[in-house]
């Protein structure tokens, strides 16, 4: 073999050898730097609210009252919710992300992944349960009509006292459903958002909507004008109706835990959680 030939030889043997090591660095790096997103990711607890339901959530612009920066925004969210959310992010040893989300919108960002739990004031209700995985109650409360503090049903007793009343609640819930139960009622469209609902109900719209007890007092408390409707002989419903739990993948490694969270706080304590959001809901909402 020539000394040209053995020099080339080497030459190749020694550009063959860097390049695989090279090829070997950027693998290490690629798996590190993979591994690494994949640590943040676990150290974080996404929620998803609506960020628009008080007392349980809403949007303000500041920190004030332990609320929680919202992902992607230079808003917070606090509440009810938030509050619960706080607790059991802190059981999980995570860090809490707020992820505001359109209430339709709650279940599919679940499902795919965007967020890691739905801490929204949600009924665990039979149809929900065959998507998603539910963890125990965290609040339970009863359904009310809210109306206008002068109107024409204020003094009402009954459901048949609202025949021919024009009622509406939010889009796909139980509270929605049970209007059904109203005899002779005009059941108005669902609406996106209970704001929409207290700008009807203001505008005349629409004569009342149905909501949980701690929205009504949030509703009533913001404005004068309305007042709420406690029944004598009310809408017949099921225990998962008129309680919200925690939505989870099914599945969910982490279901144990926070149910573990949840038995720690006392219904006393609940309420003293609610009975705060309340008095802290900001005056526009």
């Amino acid at each position: 073999m020539s000394r040209k030939f053995k020099l080339l030889f080497v030459s190749l043997f020694a550009i063959m050898v860097l390049a695989a090591c090279g090829s070997s660095d950027k693998e290490d790096n690629a798996t590190s730097s993979t591994d690494s997103g994949s640590t943040e990711e676990k150290g974080v607890f996404k929620v998803g609210l609506e960020a628009g339901y008080p007392p349980f959530n809403w949007t303000q612009k500041d920190d004030s009252n332990g609320a929680v920066k919202i992902d992607g925004s230079e808003e917070y969210a606090g509440g009810y919710d938030v509050e619960i959310a706080k607790r059991v992010a802190d059981a999980l040893g995570k860090e809490l992300v707020i992820v505001k989300t359109e209430w339709d919108g709650l279940l599919p960002a679940l499902q795919s992944n965007v967020i890691d739990a739905i801490i929204a004031g949600m009924s665990p209700t039979e149809e929900r349960k065959a998507a998603i995985d539910f963890t125990e109650n965290y609040y339970t409360s009863d359904f009310v009509i809210v109306v206008k503090a002068d109107g024409k049903y204020k003094d009402a007793k009954t459901l048949a006292d609202f025949a021919g009343a024009k009622i509406t609640s939010q889009l796909n819930t139980t509270n929605y459903a049970v209007i059904d139960q109203i005899p002779d009622v005009k059941k108005e469209t669902a609406m996106e958002s209970f704001a929409h609902m207290r700008v009807a109900l203001e505008s005349g719209v629409i004569d009342g909507y149905v909501a949980e007890r701690p929205e009504a007092i949030s509703s009533t408390s913001a404005n004068s004008n309305f007042a709420f409707v406690e029944l004598e002989e009310g809408f017949e419903t099921k225990p998962e109706d008129v309680s919200v739990a925690i939505g989870l993948r099914k599945g969910d490694e982490n279901l144990a835990k926070i149910n573990e969270a949840l038995s720690e706080i006392s219904e006393e304590e609940r309420q003293e959680i609610m009975d705060k959001a309340i008095s802290n809901q900001p005056a526009a909402n």
